[in-house]
């Protein structure tokens, strides 16, 4: 999500600093005065700006001029050190300029972020530092650098702007913490699913132990540093719906290619709307699609800027990207630079638009929405830790299924399972999935789950893959299909799956000690280590036992096994040191914010 402005303007800044009795060591000419106000005034216009660097050079002309109690010096000292992330001086300089201390003023900002951030460890790379909470978060800090580091060498390639210094990056535990340090309310996070913000010249991302099934936590980190890049090369005049546009288009860019973000379940949505005839319109997002009434509004306005920006750049590439931010740094409104970008007047651009979004291939039928952010303590009845694998029984599973045929063969199913009738299962979840096909990833696992057991790994990769096509990312899907991979020691292909688990559910020990071992088998060293220190974290083992829980968990999914039977089935070794998944933590979404993919 992307931020707005909120200042009181420059010609307030001169009120109050004429209002502020100063002793000064000599008594102030006129022009000293109008100077001491200009150059405020400049330090509050490089904040709006996001161009930190140029208030902190301003303050520094302003100090050599007037005394240091001077309360609008000490404000804005305290507001650009907290841009800089030093919130100890920020409380004390607002203190000092009396701000007052009430929800939405900096000093409580300053204050709860402090409290909030106060304990939290530190990582750096070329050109991010790092901060997350103590404990389990510390699995995040390679991947996260990683991701980040992508997508600074590919805005760096497609915008041409790379930020100045590190950029500060902050993990939060939970909604109400992501509140406490932006201007969201936790209704407006709760309801719109907002999971990452990026605002005062940093990104602050919920962490995904705060989500009931885990969100795409390392495209939402790409998100919000590409809001950040728009917001500095562009002095932050870009308006919100461009801005939610090119950072999702642009998210997925770490990884490869742009526009990969769009899922089909989103797409069936807009598709929807569409039919409707239920768009949001583009002036309506201002000045924040988190603020929108629904969780549907703010995903179909994504889906909409989305393909806004998926058309310029399909139509005129990068430099179409580039020349919009040019164009509005340069103080043209949105659609002089929507018409500078694309050759055509503004509303046939919105006509050809709409265009091209009708042409998009959406689905028959609604598709259950995957990319909705549960809180854990939001989630009723649900599986706390998100946990959906191997041979449990669950018919809450299936709640979503709305064909009633499907479900009651999917309940029986489940029914035959419990009671290790597994190929009579198989055929209820065929049954089943005949029905629906890959609708919903509930059926489609637990069909798998049964071929597994029966060593049809054909069959159950066949039903896993479709389920990804409709249901990208699913961490339960890609672990289960790693499973398979690893069994027939296609160990490239499991590492793919698995860290494709990875990047919407990190904490996961499964996936840390199968890495563990196809990374040993791949000869990939150093990584091996880095997922046997994780594994070790997240089991409580010591690192030189994870290899043995790793070894005992293979040979439970049979790779290793003499009679080669999935680890699913009651005929299977078991294990005497597998460690169970730990209990769970508490996981929550830029003003710049981003409701999850």
């Amino acid at each position: 999500m992307r931020s707005h402005r909120t200042h009181a303007g420059v010609l307030g800044l001169c009120a109050l600093l004429l209002a502020v009795p100063v002793t000064f060591a000599q008594p102030p000419d006129a022009s000293l005065k109008e100077e001491v106000k200009q150059r405020l005034g400049k330090v509050e216009q490089s904040l709006d700006d996001w161009d930190v660097g140029g208030a902190r050079r301003e303050l520094a002309e302003v100090e050599k001029r007037v005394p240091s109690e001077l309360e609008p010096l000490k404000y804005f000292q305290g507001r650009v050190s907290f841009e800089e992330g030093q919130y100890e001086d920020a409380v004390t300089l607002l203190e000092g300029a009396n701000i007052e201390d009430k929800p939405g003023s900096y000093l409580r900002l300053a204050k709860d972020t402090r409290a909030i951030t106060k304990d939290h460890l530190r990582a750096e790379s070329d050109h991010f530092i790092f901060f997350y909470p103590k404990g389990k978060d510390e699995v995040l800090v390679p991947y996260a650098l990683e991701t980040l580091e992508a997508i600074h060498r590919a805005l760096t390639e497609d915008l041409g702007w790379t930020p100045p210094g590190k950029v500060r990056v902050e993990v939060v535990n939970n909604a109400r913490e992501l509140s406490k340090v932006s201007t969201l309310t936790e209704k407006q996070i709760r309801t719109t699913g907002t999971i990452a913000i990026c605002k005062f010249n940093k990104l602050m991302v919920t962490s995904p132990k705060a989500v009931a099934q885990g969100y795409d936590w390392q495209d939402t980190l790409a998100h919000e540093y590409v809001h950040l890049v728009v917001s500095q090369m562009s002095h932050n005049t870009v308006p919100i719906w461009l801005h939610e546009g090119i950072a999702k288009f642009m998210e997925s860019r770490w990884r490869g290619k742009g526009g990969l973000a769009m899922t089909p379940s989103t797409q069936a949505l807009l598709g929807k709307r569409v039919k409707e005839d239920k768009l949001i319109p583009f002036d309506k997002m201002h000045p924040s699609i988190a603020m929108l009434p629904t969780a549907e509004d703010a995903a179909t306005a994504f889906a909409e800027v989305f393909y806004a920006i998926d058309y310029i750049h399909g139509t005129k590439g990068t430099q179409g990207l580039r020349t919009v931010l040019q164009e509005l740094k340069a103080g043209q409104s949105d659609k002089k630079a929507v018409e500078a970008a694309t050759g055509m007047p503004f509303p046939l651009f919105e006509k050809t638009w709409l265009s091209y979004v009708k042409k998009q291939p959406f689905p028959q039928e609604l598709v259950p929405r995957d990319d909705r952010v549960v809180l854990k303590e939001d989630a009723k009845g649900e599986k706390k830790d998100g946990e959906k694998k191997g041979r449990e029984i669950s018919f809450g599973d299936f709640a979503e299924v709305t064909e009633v045929p499907a479900r009651k063969f999917a309940h029986l199913g489940e029914l035959l399972r419990e009671r290790n009738r597994v190929k009579a299962a198989a055929e209820e979840y065929a049954r089943a999935h005949k029905l629906v096909g890959d609708k919903y990833e509930s059926v489609s696992n637990k069909f798998a789950l049964a071929l597994l057991e029966l060593r049809r790994l054909d069959e159950a990769e066949s039903v896993l893959r479709g389920s990804l096509r409709m249901h990208p990312g699913s961490p339960s899907t890609n672990v289960h299909l790693g499973r398979i991979l690893l069994f027939r020691k296609d160990y490239p292909k499991a590492k793919t799956a698995y860290l494709e688990a990875l990047a919407s559910d990190p904490f996961d020990p499964e996936i840390h000690l199968a890495l563990t071992r196809i990374h040993g088998a791949l000869g990939e060293t150093a990584l091996a280590t880095r997922t046997r220190v994780a594994a070790s974290s997240l089991t409580g083992l010591k690192p030189d036992d994870v290899d043995r829980a790793a070894q005992a968990f293979l040979r439970a999914e049979g790779e290793l096994s003499e009679t080669n039977v999935p680890a699913s089935s009651p005929d299977a070794p078991k294990p005497a040191s597998t460690p169970a998944k730990p209990a769970p933590a508490p996981k929550p979404a830029p003003e710049p914010s981003r409701p999850a993919k």
